[in-house]
């Protein structure tokens, strides 16, 4: 039988890459469910190809536009309110949820998935960084599979012993750099956002390729896999490694250390995550060695990129303080985008937030989506206090 997939987040890079590689395999998976949150004319077309049961858009007003059009060309597809959205992930007639919405609005779709058992495919880190052990809880209770989409988690999770959790000494997370590896600190202030979001090594969205570039994704990562492989952080080690072949490694006690190796392309992890644990045809092309030639890494620099230095931070911190570190982030992120503030301020917003808040353990959702609602006020405020000119 089929297994059906609900995709949250279909539009987007990891969307578009989940959809390619169930195209691959019409006789072994179907789309039930497709989520966006304004591009309607993307997701239209989805639907019209993929045939879902349902669609879900956040934005009303493009919802309804959806719905007009879908109707007009015959498709039997239904677009449904976002309200409804936990509901549908938690239907029977979904196997398989890919979490890819980007940022803290994935978060309770991804734990109504959890809650709900289904296997869920996780390339939304926010969601794990947000509410950690009540995310992994969730998991457990519900009887839920957690597979990691991230490349890095991914790679530790393939690395990792499947049973016996025992002998493993250190997690070796890579990260390529960013757009931003070799520039001198003194010209970080001037960067625009076209050139922070010009990944060198990967396509991603803008929110994102804005985090590798300040290495905060690599922070939040870090935070991530502290809790998908019940690691302390001082256990996880960051390394930089431009060419972005290796995806991460594991160092055990005796010596050995287990590395996954592949192009840089998504569908590799993606394929995983559908297939686990059989291995599906992804679509990637075969990794040629000796046309790479060699392997470089070095550690990260993080008095430059100083929002990995407060995301190991907020890790060892625990509690709430990586929510709060999320939404800074993500306010921070946006104004940087939007042009109101400097590259190299982002990571001041973050370090002013974290000093003014108290750091709670997590009992409940209610808790760090509290935690959430005031750190991203704060940030707000925090945006024209860190330097008057981008007020």
């Amino acid at each position: 039988m089929r297994k059906g997939v609900a995709i949250l987040g279909s539009t987007g890079s990891i969307g578009e890459s989940t959809l390619d590689v169930i195209a691959r395999h019409p006789e072994q998976f179907r789309v039930v469910l497709l989520v966006a949150n304004k591009n309607a004319e993307r997701l239209r077309e989805q639907c019209l190809r993929h045939a879902p049961d349902f669609a879900v858009m956040v934005d009303v007003n493009a919802a309804a536009r959806l719905a007009t059009e879908l109707q007009a060309a015959g498709s039997r597809t239904r677009v449904v309110p976002a309200a409804k959205l936990d509901a549908l992930v938690a239907d029977h007639d979904v196997d398989y949820v890919m979490a890819a919405i980007v940022g803290a609005a994935g978060l309770r779709p991804t734990l109504a998935a959890a809650r709900a058992g289904k296997r869920v495919l996780l390339a939304n880190k926010e969601s794990l960084v947000m509410s950690g052990a009540l995310f992994m809880q969730a998991v457990k209770e519900g009887g839920a599979t957690l597979i990691p989409i991230d490349s890095e988690h991914n790679a530790i999770f393939q690395c990792f012993p499947s049973e016996r959790r025992t002998g493993v000494s250190r997690i070796l997370l890579t990260a390529s750099g960013g757009p931003f590896l070799r520039k001198p600190a003194a010209a970080l202030a001037d960067v625009t956002p076209d050139e922070a979001c010009a990944h060198p090594r990967w396509v991603m969205g803008r929110k994102i390729s804005v985090d590798s570039a300040t290495l905060m994704n690599k922070g939040l990562e870090l935070i991530e896999a502290a809790l998908l492989f019940d690691m302390p952080p001082e256990k996880i080690e960051v390394v930089v490694h431009p060419q972005s072949i290796v995806h991460s490694m594991v160092e055990y006690v005796d010596g050995s250390i287990l590395a996954q190796l592949g192009n840089p392309d998504m569908r590799t992890p993606i394929a995983y995550g559908l297939g686990w644990p059989e291995r599906l045809h992804s679509g990637v092309e075969s990794l040629n060695l000796i046309q790479v030639g060699r392997l470089e890494f070095e550690a990260p620099d993080v008095e430059r990129f100083r929002c990995l230095k407060l995301a190991r931070c907020a890790a060892q911190t625990g509690g709430t303080a990586p929510a709060i570190l999320n939404a800074a982030n993500e306010v921070a992120v946006a104004a940087f985008l939007e042009g109101r503030l400097a590259f190299t301020a982002i990571a001041d917003v973050i370090e002013a937030v974290l000093d003014q808040y108290s750091h709670a353990t997590v009992q409940s959702l209610e808790e760090v989506l509290a935690a959430d609602t005031w750190a991203r006020r704060e940030a707000h405020q925090r945006l024209t206090a860190v330097t008057g000119e981008y007020a």
